[in-house]
């Protein structure tokens, strides 16, 4: 039975280019695991695969949501799972390709998320603040796990408690649901942030602002566009809030912070295998990843 591979890491490190060769060699179709890229038309500022760049290997749950549709960790969670099991059933190999850690962690492990929509206007009369001291009261325990200007997640974790009146913290599992290889692939810090900066500026020439325009007058105010790193700084700029160039430095800066987190995230929360990209010689990148498949495989 084939193994659930996951190629991730932070942006600008091969995950597409790793994922389309190693789809080739394990008979894999890939599954997106980024937040942003399930929406249609957030292309540009996603860095999403292009058609041509797909090489015939089936691809999932990307451009599968309009930005006014809601689509959650509950929602992903529940795909995901669905798309792995019917391409495991395939005897083919579900290969997850992204950064968003909490997605890939959702897929794989048994998380007991609740799949209902909030009702999220009991909240809007209340500050943040307000919010985070009313769950200092009813789950203290979350508190050291939640940044208290983080008003998502004070109300994903007062949400939690009311529904199964215990902390959210419990609601952490290590026990994976699949046979899981997770690959993460890296470069050293000098390196990624001048990536970073390169590709920031290449989307720019690719279009990003035009991108965003379409969206500007009728839906700047949707979830996707106000979080997405590369839209909320462009809808700013737009607004005249601020100058294009700093908009453009906002976007380089908070996608390095970005990147920051996502180490983060992946070094406390997955078991990851850690692969240096050799951007010289890619094939050799390929070679190493295919090593710790086999390896993994024989276990």
């Amino acid at each position: 039975m084939p193994k659930v591979i996951v190629i991730t890491g932070p942006t600008g490190v091969g995950k597409t280019k790793a994922s389309i060769e190693l789809a080739k060699k394990l008979n894999g179709e890939i599954i997106n695991a980024d937040a942003m890229q399930v929406y249609k038309g957030l292309n540009i500022g996603t860095a999403k695969i292009k058609e041509s760049e797909k090489d015939n290997i089936p691809h999932h749950l990307f451009d599968i949501k309009n930005i006014d549709e809601e689509y959650t960790i509950y929602h992903y969670k529940k795909d995901a799972r669905n798309k792995i099991d019917e391409i495991l059933k395939r005897n083919h190999t579900p290969i997850l390709v992204g950064g968003t850690g909490l997605y890939i962690k959702s897929a794989l492990y048994d998380y007991k998320l609740n799949d209902s929509k909030k009702d999220l206007t009991k909240y809007e009369n209340q500050t943040t603040e307000e919010l985070y001291n009313e769950l200092i009261q009813k789950d203290a325990r979350a508190i050291t796990k939640i940044d208290k200007n983080n008003r998502r997640r004070i109300i994903n974790a007062l949400d939690y408690y009311e529904k199964e009146n215990k902390s959210i913290t419990e609601n952490r599992t290590d026990k994976l649901l699949y046979d899981v290889i997770i690959i993460g692939l890296t470069t050293n810090r000098e390196n990624l942030y001048q990536i970073i900066n390169n590709r920031v500026d290449e989307m720019i020439k690719d279009g990003l602002i035009e991108e965003v325009k379409k969206y500007y007058k009728k839906e700047k105010y949707l979830k996707p566009l106000m979080n997405g790193i590369g839209y909320k700084e462009i809808i700013k700029y737009l607004d005249g809030s601020c100058s294009k160039e700093e908009a453009i430095e906002e976007i380089k800066k908070n996608s390095r912070h970005y990147a920051k987190r996502q180490y983060t995230f992946f070094n406390h929360q997955l078991k990851v295998n850690w692969i240096e990209t050799n951007y010289q010689d890619f094939n050799k990148t390929i070679k190493e990843i295919e090593t710790v498949i086999d390896k993994e495989m024989n276990n």
